[in-house]
């Protein structure tokens, strides 16, 4: 039999950091909001923070009441910029890194919220990049800063550091075992956080859980990047041994249910967004628990699963789909592009 997948990269799917801040010299945003001078206020906390950016590497600067629903649309599926950024548009932009890893969106709840997303596990590195540019910033705009309370931040819960580290990691193993119920308690007993794959009040989409530190008053990054490591090797190691369980016990039928979900994605003719999470999820446990090639790539499967989203389907087809045209267009790339991955059936 086939070995199961050990790597951290078949658990950990990406990295962020995230830092929350505001400037001294300028009203938060839900006050700018309510300012005389908001308009120009806004506009000048934009193109100082796209000024300071820009002068490091290709950035692009988008500003929210300039952009038509279609581009924002996007920009939220790929993570780029939140809905509250959106509900701002009056006074709010984003500036994105040419390969989508930087984005620091401008008045939103703060001044702005800076964020570094890479493929995979390393958020040191995550945030050493982020860290990079936010002293870029704060040398050029003074940040808000209190010697007691740290960073200030429009929400409390991000006073301190304002920093969020979060990992997604693929749980099939733990989630489809029930498991997952009993590792939410500890997870909140250490101030950690548990959230789907489309943020704060989303569901677990694809087996996609996304673990982040809750508690930022009162610790330094330094245990919050701790906090967070300790807590995902240990998630992490209970996946994989759930892992080797789940097909000593379960091969025949789970071999069963993950070659099925291959064949209706290479051959369906509707496919809904729903669907293709769980089907793309099945497959990715398939490659981990060894029932494919030994270069099936799950990253790719992963980028798959992003780029058929509504708005990237019709940025793709440069068209606005209905959802069954979304379904019938889905289906066909998603079937092309699997075939294409020649996973090699065992």
């Amino acid at each position: 039999m086939t070995q199961v997948r050990a790597d951290y990269e078949s658990v950990a799917v990406s990295s962020r950091i995230r830092f929350a801040r505001n400037f001294k010299d300028y009203p938060f945003p839900s006050r700018l909001l309510r300012d005389a001078h908001a308009i120009e206020q806004a506009s000048e906390i934009t193109h100082l923070v796209a000024a300071e950016l820009m002068n490091l590497e290709k950035f692009r600067l988008y500003e929210m009441d300039g952009i038509g629903e279609d581009e924002a649309a996007l920009l939220c599926e790929r993570n780029l910029i939140s809905k509250d950024l959106l509900r701002n548009r009056r006074i709010s932009a984003a500036v994105v890194s040419e390969d989508g890893s930087i984005s620091v969106m401008i008045n939103e709840e703060d001044h702005i919220r800076e964020q570094y997303f890479m493929q995979g596990y390393d958020l040191r590195r995550a945030f050493e990049r982020l860290s990079g540019i936010d002293d870029i910033i704060s040398d050029s705009i003074p940040f808000a800063y209190d010697s007691e309370l740290g960073f200030l931040t429009a929400c409390p819960t991000n006073l301190g550091t304002g920093m969020r580290a979060s990992v997604m990691l693929f749980l099939p193993a733990l989630a489809r075992r029930g498991l997952m119920r009993r590792i939410l308690p500890t997870l909140t007993r250490l101030g950690l956080t548990v959230r789907g794959v489309f943020g704060e009040g989303s569901g677990s989409e694809g087996d996609l859980f996304q673990i982040s530190n809750e508690i930022t008053l009162g610790l330094s990054e330094e245990e919050i990047l701790f906090g967070v490591e300790q807590a995902v090797s240990v998630i992490v190691e209970t996946e994989l041994l759930e892992r080797s369980r789940m097909k000593a016990e379960e091969g025949v039928r789970l071999k069963d249910e993950i070659y099925r979900s291959y064949g209706i994605l290479t051959c369906c003719g509707l496919l809904s967004e729903k669907e293709l999470y769980r089907r793309v999820a099945d497959l990715k446990l398939g490659v981990a628990l060894g029932f494919f090639g030994e270069n099936a790539d799950m990253g790719a499967l992963d980028a798959l699963s992003v780029s058929m989203r509504p708005a990237s389907l019709n940025a793709l087809s440069k068209q606005k789909l209905s959802e069954r045209e979304a379904e019938i267009f889905r289906a066909e790339k998603v079937g092309a592009a699997v075939r294409a991955m020649d996973l090699a059936i065992k």
